[in-house]
């Protein structure tokens, strides 16, 4: 056998040092299968963009950075079958050499398929689940270091194991669903009134495919608004030097006050392929590591304009330690534990300064005054809920946790986080 032992590292962001005794990189799906097999305690890392303990394992964890991506384009059925550990940006970039475009991307092209997909990771959009919606088949190693393959068309129970905290198994392949390519144009608005964007969010939302908000919660208006609008399906929206009460960008704009847009995707309505769009940030440009925690809780559509309003009354508290908070909206999917189970929604998401003492003691106050809506914890953010508190906000959850306990009597994918979030009872 063939795997590369690595030292254990950090996460992305510098917040969180992985515990595991050792980090294995195997270079075939053999390989997997056999570290899997003989390891009492294991668990997947992706590409380390999850700021919590959730990846983390008691016993070894496993990389799949190793593996080629195998990418299997199936153009008549619009599927395409790829190795779990790729990048979002890999495949998206070789989708579009063939014509073919993913429904969405997240902020990131940079995170792995696999990760994502299990933490329900989202773009934006209305009418745009988040990633996991476009997977159709999933094959991974189990605990007995056997591959197992499930579907949406022949599995009864495929919607629990999509996002699945990685808790069934080691994913290696996944099979998703897509579509022709299509063209974006990217429009940058500032300094929209809060009052005109509470008056009229759900007009806002829907006036491009994908709708970015991003703020500090104080002042009386929104820093930015990202409308990524989607061409040549009949959508001919005008994007004026004035729209909801803010000004159109002259020039490329990042997220963050007064740094700049190098690597950020293009902007100034300058048409692109979607691979090139939809992510706010570059895939030839790799992010800098650390700097930022991140949070997110998705909340009820019909929530909306109260939740936010929740966060700006805590803006005394949440703003001096913010970089920036976006809003964006999710479509309702079918999936146990995503987010946007059974419902549409919007995700407030965080990124905080890179002082973990002080982000876990402001969490608690943000989600005691999301509470009252139903807010879900995004699984790969920080958070301070329990399972206690998770549990009734997901009516699979118990479902879930039987289904993981039949398939992993052991827990061999079990972890401390997944103990505090899912199974403590």
């Amino acid at each position: 056998m063939t795997a590369e032992l690595d030292t254990i590292e950090w996460n992305w962001a510098g917040n969180y040092s992985y515990g595991a005794s050792d980090i294995h990189r195997p270079e075939s799906v053999e390989d997997l299968q056999a570290l899997v097999a003989a390891a009492p305690k294991i668990r997947a890392l992706g590409s380390r963009h999850s700021f919590n303990p959730l990846a983390d394992s008691e016993g070894v964890l496993v990389s799949l950075a190793n593996l080629a991506p195998n990418i299997t384009l199936d153009a008549e059925n619009l599927t395409v079958s790829v190795s779990a550990g790729t990048t979002y940006g890999v495949l998206a970039t070789e989708l579009s050499k063939h014509g073919f475009a993913l429904h969405n991307l997240a902020s990131l092209p940079h995170i792995s398929i696999a990760g994502a997909i299990a933490t329900g990771t989202h773009g934006s959009g209305d009418g745009n689940g988040n990633l996991a919606t476009s997977v159709v088949g999933m094959t991974f190693v189990d605990a007995r270091g056997e591959l197992v393959t499930v579907s949406r068309e022949d599995t009864p129970d495929f919607a629990a194991y999509v996002v699945g905290l990685g808790a069934f198994g080691i994913l290696t392949e996944v099979t998703l669903r897509i579509e022709t390519s299509f063209m974006v144009a990217q429009h940058v608005y500032s300094s929209l009134p809060w009052d005109t964007v509470l008056a009229n969010l759900d007009t806002i939302t829907s006036t491009a495919y994908s709708v970015s908000l991003f703020t500090d919660w104080s002042g009386d208006t929104v820093g930015q608004a990202w409308f990524k609008q989607r061409q040549g399906d009949g959508l001919t929206k005008n994007f004026p030097e004035e729209l909801f009460g803010g000004r159109a960008a002259t020039t490329e704009r990042h997220p963050l006050p007064n740094v700049s847009a190098v690597n950020c995707t293009p902007q100034l309505g300058l048409a692109g392929n979607a691979s090139d769009r939809l992510s706010h940030f570059r895939m030839d440009y790799l992010p800098s590591n650390g700097d930022e925690i991140q949070s997110e809780y998705l909340v009820p559509r019909e929530h909306a304009v109260a939740a936010i309003n929740a966060m700006r009354q805590l803006t005394s508290v949440i703003t001096p330690l913010l970089l920036v908070a976006e809003i964006r909206t999710i479509a309702a999917d079918d999936l146990w534990l995503s987010g946007n189970y059974g419902r549409d929604g919007i995700g407030l998401h965080f990124t905080w300064r890179l002082d973990q003492t002080a982000v876990e003691d402001v969490l608690p106050l943000v989600e005691e005054a999301l509470a009252p809506f139903g807010a879900r914890p995004h699984w790969g953010k920080v958070f301070t809920l329990d399972a206690a508190a998770i549990a009734p906000l997901y009516p699979r959850f118990e479902d879930f946790k039987a289904l993981v306990r039949q398939a992993d009597p052991q827990g061999k994918f079990g972890n401390k986080f997944l103990e505090r979030a899912v199974f403590a009872d």
